[in-house]
């Protein structure tokens, strides 16, 4: 079973959205009982709430349900998880000041690594201070990425 693990700053837009996108996908192709996906942010400032109501919505809209509950990556997560997919380079700086240098079994990723479409964006931006069309963007971008990162981790190419 493979662990994955989408983070992002606050743990309610991009990575929650993540984690729906990707698990929905999974789902599509009866992967589900494969994989274990969890979201995590980098930050505590939100822990215990949904997703942001505007994220919330725009994926509904798409048929995506949101159901995860903020939370902080903790210093387990580094060893539990075998993918930890961030969404943005500031993210990753986090990421690895809290694994302290430390090895651990997590590989960490860029979301946008995995984009085919979108392959000029190197980062999926915070929609949080966005209008209504910042959320949708997030969702082209994931659906996008998590497209290719299940045919790579399909293809045990990760």
């Amino acid at each position: 079973m493979k662990k994955i693990l989408f983070v992002c700053l606050g743990n309610i837009c991009r990575s929650p959205a993540a984690e729906g996108v990707f698990k929905a996908k999974l789902t599509e192709q009866g992967l589900e009982s494969d994989y274990v996906v969890d979201s995590a942010g980098t930050s505590g400032w939100h822990i215990g709430e949904r997703a942001d109501g505007r994220m919330i919505k725009s994926a509904a809209q798409r048929n995506y349900d949101l159901q995860s509950r903020s939370r902080k990556v903790l210093d387990s997560d580094f060893d539990e998880f075998e993918l930890i997919i961030a969404m943005d380079r500031s993210n990753v700086r986090n990421l690895q000041k809290m694994g302290g240098g430390r090895k651990h079994r997590a590989n960490c990723f860029l979301m946008t690594d995995f984009c085919q479409k979108y392959k000029g964006v190197e980062e999926v931006p915070d929609p949080y201070y966005d209008g209504e069309e910042g959320f949708s963007h997030v969702l082209d971008l994931l659906e996008d990425a998590c497209d290719e990162l299940i045919k790579r981790l399909e293809a045990k190419e990760l």
